[in-house]
């Protein structure tokens, strides 16, 4: 009896056994998932996440990234859950550029294009702040054209505006056919069209075998220079002033082809020192013999040893021109020849000069017979731009890369760039640089596996708010699209100076303040810590509301950060009309850097909104702090 008694007594504990043993292997393996994450904080939430939303790399339950929306009218709704509402802007705000306002331009001073300019809202000076409100677009406003077709074709309703085909008809800028706007491709010195203009630089300039891969081009007009480069693998950052000539940007933009609104007027360029294989304008109205060759100089800062500068147009082959531009051979001739010394100052070799087109080339040996010129402070920090004011002075060229160092588009865009492998960046060595390349093919693949448009070449005009050293934008590189890098001002290292050798683009900017571009200029924006990196300078909703208003209808918006800040983000966008899905790290549930994708909805000027938005409104009046 003892003996089978104490066989049950053991039969009974066994199971208890076996449970508490397999309980505490599951606490370990937790235990150990999260020290491996790194995060412990926030798993409980994540956990609802994932239950509430769906939430895995592959669940897209609920979301799409297709465009439907070709005219047609969609529904607004958004959670009535959420405890933020940001009503839609008046309709005469559907161009609302907040730091090129025109009316604001004209207080500022004309010399030196100073009110062409970046300027701000700023309260503390008097100036309203920024209306809290959606950005809409035009009545009528469709999908813009895929890319190529976008580049010769866009939809008249986005972007309405009719006074370039007028004022630059004659140069075959853009004109106006019913419910087209159609680009020829001219120019003010291409009224033949951009590609035989191509041709005829690319007779000294070596466009073919990926050498000159990145272009400036000062006061592009409709941007057809970068249009037309792109189908010979150049990529061209384009920039014109928001001026009387209406639209310039917006239209280049619209095109998909890559361009901000900015000028050559008294601060730097919000670019890096040695950027540019090429630079050019072609009658761009730049004094380029004013100022003591100040804007010259600050070519010569953004250009690379190697790089070449065009000029085309007005003084160029004066001799045959000065009456039909009416002026003076005298003046013609004067401002020529400063030209050319403020060429020889800066040890640019001049190339060749056919008909109205002078070409130099910016030498990559020392200068020992340059001629006696202020040379910037030695010390300062040639990429330290942002509102920096110009000076008449020439970059130091120590320690920079020869042209030599840069391999041929497209192998430098996966090779170590001479900065890196200099040591030009204070803590980035080449093996962290490779390791960084690495990690963001993982973002990207799982990205896709979300987001399967990322790989069909959906996005044309592509953001990366945060781009470090240009990870995203190299692993999603496509002939087919283009990315702006934003370095933000606010990062610990810049790095923009490495993206563009990668042959790659982009530029500095603060995201307390509104980025130089028109509203709906963007097809995806992506941004990687971008709130916690403003998280004690500026409010979450201002930026939101910026890329809300930088973003096409039916744009997509990717963003990767600590759960507790997205799950914020999360309440934000739906009181902007954003359809959100919550996704988990690829590697692991337990790592609290979470992935919020998100799509604008289509709505345009005069849509009523949704019950659940007229109840958010009446309750939360305009908009919500933080």
């Amino acid at each position: 009896m003892a003996t089978k008694a104490a066989a049950a007594g053991a039969g009974a504990r066994s199971p208890l056994s076996l449970v508490l043993a397999m309980a505490l292997c599951v606490f370990f393996y937790l235990l150990g998932a999260w020290q491996r994450g790194g995060y412990g904080k926030g798993d409980s939430i994540a956990a609802a996440v994932t239950r509430d939303t769906a939430c895995s790399t592959t669940a897209t339950a609920g979301l799409s990234f297709d465009t439907h929306h070709h005219g047609g009218n969609a529904s607004s709704s958004s959670s009535s859950s959420s405890t933020f509402f940001f009503p839609a802007c008046a309709a005469s705000m559907a161009d609302h550029t907040p730091c090129h306002d025109q009316d604001r331009a004209m207080k500022f001073p004309r010399k030196n294009m100073v009110y062409r300019e970046r300027h701000c809202p700023d309260p503390a000076a008097g100036d309203h702040p920024p209306p809290r409100c959606l950005v809409p677009a035009p009545a009528g406003y469709v999908t813009p054209f895929p890319w190529p077709r976008s580049r010769d074709v866009v939809p008249f309703a986005n972007a309405p505006y009719k006074s370039l085909t007028v004022e630059k008809a004659v140069q075959n800028w853009v004109r106006h056919e019913g419910a087209l706007l159609r680009f020829p491709g001219g120019g003010t010195q291409f009224p033949q069209g951009a590609d035989k203009y191509i041709d005829q630089l690319g007779s000294v300039i070596p466009f073919n075998g990926g050498h000159v891969r990145t272009v400036l081009d000062t006061g592009c007009g409709v941007a057809s220079l970068g249009a037309y480069l792109d189908s010979r693998g150049v990529i061209a950052m384009s920039f014109a002033p928001r001026d009387s000539h209406e639209a310039q940007v917006q239209f280049a933009l619209e095109r998909g082809v890559p361009a901000f609104v900015g000028v050559l007027g008294s601060v730097k360029l919000p670019l890096p020192a040695r950027a540019f294989d090429m630079a050019h304008c072609s009658r761009c109205l730049i004094p380029w013999a004013g100022n003591g060759g100040m804007y010259m100089m600050e070519v010569d800062r953004v250009l690379r040893p190697g790089g070449y500068w065009v000029l085309s147009g007005p003084p160029i082959n004066w001799k045959t021109n000065h009456r039909a531009w009416e002026r003076t051979e005298a003046d013609l001739a004067a401002e020529q020849n400063r030209i050319e010394e403020f060429a020889a100052v800066l040890c640019w070799d001049k190339v060749t000069e056919i008909n109205e087109i002078a070409i130099w080339r910016k030498r990559t040996d020392p200068c020992p017979d340059r001629p006696p010129v202020r040379t910037c402070d030695d010390d300062a920090n040639p990429d330290d731009v942002w509102y920096k004011n110009m000076e008449a002075c020439i970059t130091p060229s120590s320690g920079v890369a020869s042209a030599g160092e840069l391999q041929p588009f497209p192998a430098r865009l996966t090779a170590v760039p001479p900065r890196v492998s200099s040591g030009g960046v204070p803590g980035l060595t080449a093996e962290a640089y490779e390791e960084e390349n690495r990690r963001w093919e993982r973002h990207v693949a799982a990205y896709r596996k979300v987001n399967r448009r990322l790989a069909e070449d959906r996005y044309r005009n592509v953001m990366d708010m945060n781009a470090g050293v240009g990870g995203f934008a190299a692993a999603v590189f496509s002939p087919r699209s283009w990315v702006m890098n934003v370095v933000p001002t606010a990062a610990e290292l810049a790095t923009l100076g490495v993206v563009y050798e990668r042959g790659l683009i982009g530029m500095y900017h603060d995201w307390c303040e509104a980025f130089s571009t028109y509203p709906r200029t963007y097809d995806l924006i992506h941004a990687n810590g971008i709130f916690t990196l403003y998280k004690d300078r500026c409010k979450m909703e201002d930026i939101l509301l910026e890329m809300d208003r930088i973003l096409r209808p039916e744009g997509t918006v990717i963003l990767r950060d600590d759960v507790d800040v997205l799950l914020k983000v999360q309440t934000m966008a739906k009181g902007m009309r954003w359809k959100t899905l919550m996704a988990n790290h690829e590697d692991s549930p337990h790592i609290s850097e979470k992935v919020l994708f998100a799509v604008k909805r289509y709505w345009t000027v005069g849509d009523e909104g949704s019950e659940d938005e007229k109840k958010s409104s009446s309750s939360e009046g305009k908009g919500s702090e933080e």
